[in-house]
This record gives structure tokens, C-alpha cells and sequence, in this order.
């Protein structure tokens, strides 16, 4: 009887760390006001993949993310200043870092890849 509990309370703890896990990558938001620290593709406009993150790392095109400040807020756009030029990035990626509440790297893209973090994106449901 013991054993049933434990194995039933095991399922029970395991099935809520995915919910968890499942609820953070529907969001695909990263939460943003002006004045703050990100990183960000600084590949310029031609570049799709719109990569943003709270610590450093590759873009999902495989670049090294350029750190820089947020300027301005707009809508679910956030500008920074990349290389000189102001450059928008929306804060709602199709994909995002399935790592959970635990993760600092809270990294966005509109492609798939890696997020800051090392491990792959997740498509934002």
C-alpha cells in the first residue's frame, strides 16, 4: 500500500512540473520596460530571427547576441540601439526557453534554436 502512494504521489509531483513547464513556454513573453539590460541579434534587419534575451549567448542564427538597453516600448515592441540604429523587437517570440521559473535567461525568438541558456527552443503554443 505504501509503495501504490508513493508511486501515485511521484506521478502526481512529476505531472505538475510539466504543467509548469508548459505554462511558461505558451507565454513565449518576455516582460520588458525601458532601462533594461538585454541581449539581442545584432545581425540588422535582414536577419529573421529577432533573437532576444536576458544573458549572453547565440542568436538562434547562430551569431553572438550584442548586449544593449531597452529605449523605448511600443505596443509589444521593445527598441534598442544596435550598432548605432534603432531597432525594434517584438517581446512575444514563436518560440522561447522551455526552462521554467528557474531559468534567468528568458530568451525569444522568432526561429527556432538554442535559447542563452544552451538548450533548444520550444515552439510557443
Amino acid at each position: 500500500m505504501k509503495r501504490v502512494l508513493c508511486v501515485g504521489l511521484t506521478v502526481v509531483f512529476a505531472l505538475a512540473f510539466v504543467a509548469i513547464a508548459v505554462a511558461e513556454i505558451k507565454g513565449g513573453k518576455i516582460d520588458l520596460k525601458v532601462g533594461d539590460e538585454v541581449y539581442v541579434c545584432g545581425c540588422g534587419e535582414s536577419c529573421q530571427c529577432l533573437t532576444v534575451s536576458r544573458s549572453p549567448g547565440k542568436c538562434s542564427c547562430g551569431n553572438d547576441l550584442v548586449k544593449t538597453t531597452v529605449t523605448k516600448i511600443e505596443g509589444d515592441k521593445a527598441y534598442v540601439d544596435v550598432k548605432g540604429k534603432e531597432t525594434a523587437f517584438p517581446m512575444v517570440g514563436k518560440y522561447a526557453c522551455p526552462c521554467g521559473a528557474g531559468c534567468k535567461c528568458d530568451t525569444i525568438s522568432q526561429t527556432p534554436g538554442k535559447c542563452a541558456c544552451g538548450k533548444d527552443m520550444k515552439k510557443v503554443e
